[in-house]
């Protein structure tokens, strides 16, 4: 029998026990990096912050490495480094400097590295996270999808954590099933701000409207994929990459309330699904504290009011990315680089207000079709996928700097 007092010791021992992650961010000024920073910031006594990796919102990241204290910081300019030195003289920490900044810092050993930096140029840093034996939290898709068999080849088992909402919902709901009993993968699109408009409409639309997003707030980059569903196109190789699903069994629904989060399908006929209110910070906290779930991250569903959740088929005739992106899982090797090299340059493009939302659509196709007919698809290291993805960028922006009307070229 337990008194009053043993309790108290029970619970302190508890709290001694409590294991503190050291983590390093990648991204710490963008949507997830802030995000996870104020996970972190609740539960101070689990975690200690390594290192930060920041882009342009130098004031930002001075505040960050002020409040957390990192042992190192990555920037990608001497200019904002100078600013961090000349603001933080008593600080001890290390700076690292240039283009390869952050993947110096995600090679430093840590327990976990969040890579939440935007777009391709998170690959080198996922690459070396996962070479120092690093517990990767993936926040950057495009690592896996640009990565394929050269990430998949160096990360050890239950090395890479998804923070993805989707592939964290199908990580949850897979937990103590056999991959052998799933039927079907089911990821779930909140369809953007233009799920209900067809091509000639689409023509038209803004960088303004294309940038507000009904349920997320994200970076431009990605905001921009959610409306194209390039986003979720990306997603379908990473659920193939990171549960070895084959793409027949990867299915895409839209679901605008953005609830469900993604589902799995068993050979028995029950579907798992995972729902929570639409807010990043719970598949951040999960992958923080993999596979521990930490208390009071956000509000939970409210039972006690009505919901209607709609789930409505993909219309591929307008928004045909996710059929291309099974195609190019499919192929593999340099076909997924093109890919996103090319999406990442029109997107670049459409926000400068150089081409049309639906340009985005015609070249990546055009750009994409005409690689795989001409090229094989083997692709042996890190250096060749840098190498492609480089090609293809300056391949398309010299191809759009020579036209103002891009159904001349494609």
């Amino acid at each position: 029998m337990f008194l009053p007092q043993d309790y108290a010791l029970i619970a302190m021992l508890n709290n001694w026990s409590v294991s503190i992650r050291r983590v390093t961010i990648l991204g710490s000024t963008g949507s997830i990096g802030t995000q996870a920073l104020e996970v972190i910031d609740q539960h101070r006594s689990q975690f200690e912050v390594i290192g930060l990796s920041g882009h342009q919102n130098v004031k930002l990241l001075i505040e960050q490495i002020e409040k957390f204290e990192p042992k190192y910081v990555s920037v990608t300019s001497k200019k904002i480094a100078l600013q961090i030195q000349n603001k933080l003289k008593n600080k001890k920490i290390e700076l690292f400097v240039g283009e390869d900044a952050s993947s110096k810092v995600a090679s430093l050993k840590c327990d976990v590295v969040l890579n939440a930096i935007s777009g391709s140029a998170g690959l080198k840093s996922s690459f070396e996270a996962l070479k120092a034996n690093n517990q990767l939290a993936l926040a950057n898709k495009e690592s896996l999808v640009i990565g394929g068999e050269v990430i998949s080849k160096v990360a050890e088992k239950n090395q890479i954590i998804p923070v993805d909402s989707e592939h964290s919902a199908i990580a949850q709901c897979l937990k103590g099933e056999k991959i052998s009993d799933v039927k079907k993968l089911i990821l779930t699109a909140s369809g953007g701000p233009f799920r209900n408009k067809n091509k000639s409409e689409l023509k038209n639309v803004t960088a303004k409207e294309a940038l507000a997003h009904p349920t997320w707030s994200m970076g431009k980059l990605v905001t921009i994929n959610s409306a194209t569903l390039m986003n979720k196109a990306l997603e379908v190789i990473e659920a193939h990459l990171l549960f070895g699903i084959d793409y027949e069994n990867i299915e895409v629904v839209i679901h605008p309330q953005s609830v469900i989060h993604s589902m799995v399908e068993f050979k028995d006929g029950s579907t798992l699904a995972q729902a929570s209110p639409p807010n990043m910070k719970i598949p951040i906290a999960l992958a923080l504290k993999w596979e521990s779930r930490l208390e009071n991250i956000f509000n939970s569903i409210d039972w006690s009011k009505s919901h209607e959740w709609n789930f409505q088929p993909v219309d591929h005739e307008n928004f045909d990315f996710i059929n291309l992106s099974k195609k190019v899982g499919k192929i593999s090797g340099g076909a997924p680089i093109v890919m996103n090299a090319v999406n990442e340059v029109c997107v670049d493009r459409f926000l400068r207000g150089e081409i049309l939302f639906t340009d985005i659509f015609t070249v990546v196709n055009q750009v994409v079709n005409n690689y795989i007919a001409e090229n094989d698809f083997l692709i042996k290291s890190l250096n060749e996928i840098l190498e492609l993805d480089s090609k293809y960028r300056r391949k398309v922006s010299d191809l759009l700097n020579n036209t103002k009307n891009v159904s001349k070229i494609f």
